[in-house]
């Protein structure tokens, strides 16, 4: 699977119009080499990011909810509107100390909004 397909339509090729010989334009699916390198390194600095929130989780310095915001490229306005959560709280509950002491009611909407098990949701991958 070329890089550009974990981004784009689950693995389903994009189409582009080129212009044939004869002047005509045709579908074709094979990217432009500028938009491959602009995806690969758009897809490198995400994995990147998401990096260094898992090791700041590991750290106890941010909540497992600021990395599964960041996986699914969410920003808080976005994950409150989501999940249902007024904005300020869902800033206040990146913070470990108070994500930690969040009711299950509470994290079963943000494992709604964000696609994740509980389990998943109260930790990040070791690896």
């Amino acid at each position: 699977m070329e890089l550009e397909d974990e981004i784009f339509n689950d693995g389903l090729p994009k189409a582009y119009y080129k212009q044939n010989d004869n002047g005509q334009y045709v579908l074709e699916t094979d990217a432009p080499w500028a938009e491959k390198v602009s995806c690969a390194l758009i897809i490198a600095g995400n994995r990147a990011r998401l990096e260094e929130i898992r090791k700041a989780v590991l750290a106890g310095q941010q909540s497992p909810l600021c990395y599964y915001m960041e996986m699914r490229q969410m920003e808080p306005g976005m994950l409150a509107k989501a999940a249902g959560i007024v904005v300020f709280r869902v800033r206040r509950h990146l913070r470990p100390e108070i994500f930690a002491k969040l009711k299950p009611s509470v994290l079963y909407r943000y494992t709604k909004a964000l696609r994740v098990t509980m389990e998943e949701l109260k930790t990040v991958p070791n690896n």
